[in-house]
C-alpha cells in the first residue's frame, strides 16, 4: 500500500516539475500559440523536501525545456552543426531526425507543451529518388507524406524544389505532329457596285485549332497549374466541396502535368511543390487537399505572391503555366481594395502582358490567372481585374454545388492546348483598300503601314477552339482606264503562324485571299448580307452595350441601363442572323434579358448583378468559355436529354464537364 502511494506521488511530481523547471522569461504553451487558449492552471506549492528524491529529475526536465537543447536527445540546437532543426505548431523546437523518428512511431503531440499537432514531419525512406536534376548539391525532397496526420509544410527560401519533368522528346518526330490551325474567310458581301465607296465593309476571319490526336504519344502542352485556394474562415462550410472540386482536378491531369498548392487566410502558404500528377505526385496532392482546414481573414495578394514566386523560381519549365485563383471574399488585408489601379500595382508585374514602360515587346514570362470567385460576397471587381489584365477569365461561381463543373470548365481547356503563340496577319490586296479596325477584345491587335497592314495575337488555342474576328475595310471606287473592266478585286491577304504546342516550333499558317466583284450594276444574289458576319456584328454590338451599361449602373444609372439593354435587345432581335435562328444570337437575347433582369433594383446588381456581368464580358473578351452565376441546362434539339451549354465552350470543355456531372450523379460511399 506505502510503495503504490509512493509510485502516484512520484508521477504527480514528474509533471509538476516539467512546468517549475521552465525558465522564468520562457512563454506558456498558450502564449506561443494562439490556438491553445486554454490557460495553464495554478501549481500548487511544494516544500523543499519534496525535491530531494527528484534532484535528478528535475534537472533532466529543466533540459527538455531549454530553447538550446533538443528535448528528445538533449543535444545543442546551434545552427551549423550538420542538423537539420524542426520548429513545431506550438514553437519549440527539435533536432529533425530526433523528432521524425518520434513521429514514426505515432507520437502527435509536442514532448514539451504536449499540444497535438496538424503538421508533422515525415522522414522519406532511402531509397526514394530526389526531385532534383542529376548532380544537384540540393538535398533530396521528401514526399508529402506523414501517418495519421497531414503533411508538414516546408518552405525553402526558394521555390527551386519543383519535380523534374518526364522527358518526352522520344518517338516525337516531326511528322507526329499535330494538323496546323485552320484559317477561313468570307466577306459580308459578295459584291460591292463599281461605282459606289464602302466605308465599313466587314470581312470575317474564322480561326479553327485542330482536335486532339490521342493516337499520337504527345499529342498536347504539359502544363503547370499552381492552384492559389481561399482557407480564410468563410470556407468552413464550402471545404467538403472545395476539396472534392480540387481533387477532380488532380484525377484529370496527365504524367506530364505538374501542381503547385497555394492557400491563403490572414497570410500564404504552399502547401505542395509542382509535382507531377501521377504516382506518388498525385497521392500526395491528395492528401495535402483532404488535409485543408478553415480559418483566418483572407490575403488574395499574399497567395497570388506566393503562386507566382512558384512560377518563377522554377527549375524547369512545362510549356504551358497557369493559375487558378478562388475566393469567397473581399481582401481584408489590403487597403487598395476599391481603387482597381491601385490594387493592381501591389501584384507582381509579371501576371500582366502589357505591363511595360517602354512600349516593346517584353521578354519576361506571363502567367495568365484564371479567377473563380464564388458565393455573394466576393469582391467580384479584384477577381475580374486580375483575370482580364493577366489573360485568364473569369467566372462567377452563384452556388458552391457547381464550383466542381467550373473548374472542369478550365481543365477541360488547359489540358487540351494544341496551337501556341498564334498570330494572325492581315494585309491589303489592292491599291486604296485600307484596314480600318480590327476590335479583337483582349486580343492585342495592331493596325500599321498606313492601313496596309494589320495583325492579331491571338495566343494559345485549345483543341477545336474557334475564334472569330471582324476586319473592317475602306473600299474606295473601282476605275478601270479602257473598255476592259476587271470585275473581280482582291481585297485582303491573310495568312498567320503558331508555335507546336510540344516543341515550341514555329509553323506557318495557310491563308486565303478575299475577293468581291465589282460589277456596275448590282443583281439581287450580289445584295445578299452574308449571316456570318452579320451575327459577329451583333456578339461585337451586344458585348459593347453591356460594358456601357455596367459602366452606368457604377455610376447609379439603372434605369438608363435598363433602357439601353431594351432598345439593344430590339436591334438583335430585327437583325437577320437572329431571325434566322442562330444559336449564338439566341445566347445573346438570353443574356441582355438576363442582364436587365439583374440591374433592375441597386440591391440586386451588388448582390450578383456586377459578377454575372464582369464574368461575360470577361468571356466574350477573349471568346472564351466562362461559368457565369447558375449554369442553365438547355435541350439539346429534340432530344429529350438535358445538357448544359455556355458560349465558347469547346467539346473539350463539354466532355469534361460531363465527366464531372456525371460523377456528382454517382453514389458516394
Amino acid at each position: 500500500m506505502a510503495l503504490s502511494a509512493w509510485r502516484k506521488l512520484k508521477r504527480s511530481l514528474k509533471s509538476k516539475l516539467s512546468f517549475l523547471s521552465r525558465p522564468a522569461n520562457h512563454a506558456t504553451a498558450s502564449d506561443e500559440n494562439p490556438r491553445l487558449n486554454t490557460a495553464t492552471p495554478p501549481l500548487p506549492t511544494i516544500s523543499s523536501t519534496s525535491f530531494s528524491f527528484g534532484s535528478r529529475l528535475s534537472r533532466s526536465f529543466s533540459l527538455h525545456s531549454s530553447p538550446k537543447k533538443c528535448a528528445i536527445c538533449l543535444r545543442s540546437l546551434k545552427k551549423g552543426q550538420g542538423q537539420a532543426i524542426f520548429y513545431a505548431e506550438c514553437s519549440h523546437p527539435f533536432h529533425f531526425n530526433c523528432i521524425a523518428d518520434n513521429v514514426k512511431h505515432g507520437n502527435l503531440r509536442c514532448p514539451v507543451c504536449r499540444f497535438k499537432w496538424k503538421d508533422v514531419p515525415f522522414q522519406a525512406p532511402k531509397n526514394v529518388p530526389s526531385f532534383q536534376r542529376s548532380g544537384s548539391l540540393h538535398a533530396h525532397v521528401p514526399p508529402y507524406r506523414a501517418p495519421n496526420a497531414s503533411p508538414v509544410h516546408f518552405e525553402p527560401d526558394h521555390y527551386s524544389d519543383d519535380e523534374v519533368i518526364p522527358d518526352v522528346s522520344q518517338g516525337q518526330s516531326s511528322s507526329s505532329r499535330p494538323h496546323a490551325i485552320t484559317v477561313r474567310t468570307l466577306p459580308e458581301y459578295p459584291a460591292v457596285s463599281a461605282s459606289e465607296s464602302f466605308s465599313n465593309f466587314g470581312v470575317l476571319v474564322r480561326v479553327l485549332a485542330p482536335p486532339l490526336d490521342n493516337s499520337l504519344p504527345h499529342h498536347r502542352a504539359p502544363i503547370d497549374i499552381v492552384t492559389v485556394l481561399d482557407v480564410s474562415g468563410s470556407m468552413a462550410s464550402k471545404l467538403i466541396l472545395l476539396k472534392r472540386a480540387v481533387n477532380f482536378i488532380l484525377q484529370n491531369l496527365g504524367p506530364s502535368d505538374r501542381l503547385s498548392i497555394v492557400t491563403f487566410s490572414s497570410s500564404a502558404r504552399r502547401i505542395l511543390p509542382l509535382r507531377i500528377m501521377s504516382g506518388s505526385g498525385r497521392e500526395d496532392a491528395i492528401r495535402v487537399v483532404n488535409s485543408l482546414s478553415a480559418i483566418g481573414g483572407t490575403n488574395i495578394v499574399a497567395g497570388l505572391k506566393k503562386g507566382i514566386r512558384v512560377l518563377e523560381e522554377r527549375r524547369q519549365h512545362n510549356s504551358v503555366a497557369n493559375i487558378i485563383l478562388l475566393s469567397d471574399g473581399c481582401d481584408t488585408q489590403s487597403h487598395n481594395t476599391h481603387n482597381r489601379l491601385e490594387y493592381l500595382k501591389s501584384l507582381p508585374t509579371s501576371i500582366f502582358p502589357s505591363n511595360n514602360a517602354s512600349g516593346e515587346e517584353s521578354q519576361q514570362p506571363t502567367f495568365p490567372i484564371h479567377t473563380f470567385g464564388f458565393g455573394l460576397d466576393h469582391d467580384s471587381a479584384a477577381m475580374h481585374a486580375i483575370s482580364d489584365e493577366s489573360g485568364g477569365t473569369f467566372s462567377f461561381i452563384e452556388s458552391i454545388d457547381i464550383l466542381q463543373d467550373a473548374f472542369a470548365r478550365c481543365i477541360g481547356g488547359l489540358t487540351s492546348i494544341v496551337a501556341r503563340d498564334v498570330q494572325l496577319k492581315v494585309r491589303s490586296a489592292s491599291p486604296g483598300v485600307q484596314i480600318m479596325s480590327t476590335p479583337s477584345g483582349k486580343h492585342k491587335n495592331k493596325i500599321f503601314d498606313q492601313g496596309q497592314q494589320a495583325t492579331i495575337d491571338i495566343g494559345d488555342l485549345y483543341a477545336e477552339e474557334e475564334k472569330d474576328f471582324l476586319v473592317f475595310l475602306s473600299i474606295p471606287i473601282f476605275s478601270v482606264d479602257g473598255e476592259e473592266r476587271l470585275e473581280n478585286t482582291p481585297l485582303v491577304d491573310v495568312s498567320g503562324f503558331q508555335k507546336d504546342s510540344v516543341s515550341m516550333d514555329t509553323v506557318q499558317v495557310e491563308g486565303e485571299r478575299v475577293e468581291i466583284r465589282r460589277p456596275q450594276l448590282l443583281s439581287p444574289i450580289d445584295q445578299v448580307l452574308c449571316l456570318e458576319v452579320d451575327r459577329q456584328r451583333n456578339r461585337l454590338q451586344v458585348t459593347e452595350t453591356i460594358a456601357k451599361t455596367q459602366r452606368m449602373a457604377e455610376m447609379g444609372d439603372l434605369k438608363g441601363a435598363q433602357a439601353l439593354l431594351a432598345e439593344q435587345l430590339s436591334t438583335l432581335l430585327s437583325t437577320a442572323s437572329a431571325q434566322a435562328g442562330y444559336d449564338l444570337c439566341n445566347q445573346l437575347e438570353a443574356e441582355l434579358k438576363e442582364t436587365r433582369k439583374r440591374m433592375e433594383t441597386r440591391e440586386l446588381y451588388e448582390h450578383s448583378g456586377r459578377a454575372y456581368v464582369l464574368s461575360g464580358m470577361s468571356s466574350h473578351s477573349w471568346q472564351r468559355a466562362a461559368t457565369r452565376g447558375f449554369t442553365m441546362p438547355v435541350s439539346s434539339g429534340g432530344n429529350s436529354d438535358m445538357r448544359t451549354t455556355t458560349s465558347y465552350e469547346t467539346p473539350s470543355m463539354t466532355s469534361m464537364v460531363m465527366k464531372s456531372q456525371n460523377l456528382n450523379l454517382a453514389p458516394r460511399e
